[in-house]
């Protein structure tokens, strides 16, 4: 194909360009009138591009409305310390390679966990058919089962949790036993005004 002679007509642009826009040129445009910026207001002042991102006019902006919501990698997560929140997770059925003890020492060497800093928790999955002693900071209720089960024992290095009491929920009166209490106090005011009627007295003066 022979290729086109460069002329002053033929001559594009290495990438297409987008046409400017024109505003405020007539009805029919479909720009015109208020420019496309909408009726009065804030953003149809010239500057309403400076504002910063987030900015809702002065009132309370949604990322403040929302609140805080801590987590394991979020800027509010809770430090590394007594109150930690996040742990190494180990199912015991990673447990089979180990021969005797087991400790965060040993995890850290056999590459299971990454570093000694955060709590070891041993979780339940799988199975253990293995006589161990395990050491780490959290027992899952089925981890401690099928643990003890095989013949092993376990150790808390933080000491074992206490059991938490469950919360008393006192039920509140309802109304069938609140009406004999509100009876008692309508008798009871009824013979008080009785016996302070002046025809009462004199009866009980006649008799």
């Amino acid at each position: 194909m022979a290729e086109k002679k460069l002329s002053l007509s033929s001559l594009k642009p290495a990438a297409p360009r987008k046409s400017r826009k024109r505003v405020g040129r007539g009805l029919g445009s479909g720009k015109g009138r208020y420019s496309g910026r909408g009726i009065k207001g804030q953003k149809a002042r010239s500057g309403s591009n400076k504002m910063r991102p987030g900015f809702e006019g002065g009132q309370t902006p949604i990322y403040m409305r929302l609140g805080k919501q801590r987590g394991q990698y979020s800027r509010d997560a809770m430090p590394v310390g007594p109150h930690r929140t996040r742990v190494h997770a180990v199912n015991v059925r990673d447990l089979e390679r180990f021969d005797g003890e087991v400790t965060p020492e040993t995890l850290k060497e056999a590459g299971l966990i990454r570093n000694t800093r955060l709590d070891v928790k041993i979780l339940g999955h799988g199975e253990l058919r293995k006589k161990l002693m395990v050491s780490a900071h959290l027992f899952s209720a089925s981890a401690r089962e099928k643990i003890e089960g095989a013949g092993g024992t376990i150790t808390w290095l933080r000491g074992e949790p206490k059991p938490r009491p469950p919360k008393r929920r006192t039920a509140k009166p309802t109304a069938k036993q609140t009406e004999p209490a509100a009876r008692d106090e309508e008798t009871e005011a009824a013979e008080e005004t009785q016996s302070s009627e002046p025809g009462a007295e004199a009866e009980a003066s006649e008799e």
